[in-house]
């Protein structure tokens, strides 16, 4: 659960809470992110994992003034070429394409734009931790709106015996067009558990605004989260 390119097929549903948006502060979002992770074999040695995140937004007083508005964001997918063995340090890796794909149904929502860039990711488990991060960076392919910008996840866990993950991590993304930085560092615990025949994860926490665009989220918000788990 705690390893992004781990042999396991799982589908996250994360709703996030955000509020204080807009130069008034008078904006709030919810997003549902619908993140499936399905690894495939490659080759002998190699997985190819896809990840998608697909958002479903809602919002309210964004921009300022502005009525509610509900629909589908902006999808991001990545695709991680990796080693089915850790290295000989115990690294665990994984490298490739990520791809902007333009499903917003509203300018509201998202960018509306194609774009393409490159992805990695780097973590090591010890007993009960778990530590590394993702990156990535995105390029507009075209449109109307230039999109320059990486995303940098680094994350620490600590899993215990009863199934219990705890996890600290930050979802940074660095706008080099606008120049500024969004980083809201999130405290989540999760426990995996079952209903019926169906391994599940749920769980929840919280999340702080360190910074943000002018007009991006301040202050605090909340995190929920369900996984459906389909080992292998």
């Amino acid at each position: 659960m705690a390893n992004p390119v781990a042999a396991l097929i799982s589908v996250p549903f994360q709703l996030n809470y955000d509020e204080n948006i807009g130069p008034d502060d008078d904006g709030s979002r919810w997003t549902l992110n619908i993140q499936p992770v399905i690894p495939f074999d490659l080759t002998e040695g190699l997985n190819l994992i896809s990840r998608t995140i697909l958002p479903v937004v809602s919002t309210d007083g964004i921009p300022t003034g502005a009525g509610s508005e509900f629909g589908l964001g902006d999808t991001v997918q990545s695709f991680f070429i990796s080693p089915k063995r850790p290295t000989a340090g115990g690294w665990i890796w994984g490298a490739g394409p990520v791809f902007l794909l333009p499903t917003s149904t509203d300018d509201t929502l998202g960018l509306g734009e194609w774009g393409a860039g490159l992805t990695a990711v780097a973590l090591k488990q010890q007993g009960p931790w778990t530590y590394g991060g993702l990156t990535n960076h995105i390029w507009d392919i075209s449109g109307d709106t230039d999109v320059n910008q990486t995303f940098l996840q680094p994350f620490l866990s600590y899993t215990t015996p009863n199934a219990w993950t705890f996890t600290l991590n930050s979802e940074s993304t660095y706008d080099w067009e606008a120049e500024q930085w969004s980083v809201p560092l999130n405290a989540v615990a999760t426990k995996v558990t079952k209903v019926g025949d169906q391994l599940i994860s749920v769980g929840g926490g919280v999340r702080y605004w360190a910074d943000s665009t002018d007009a991006g989220p301040e202050g605090w918000g909340a995190r929920l989260i369900l996984t459906l788990l389909f080992p292998r």
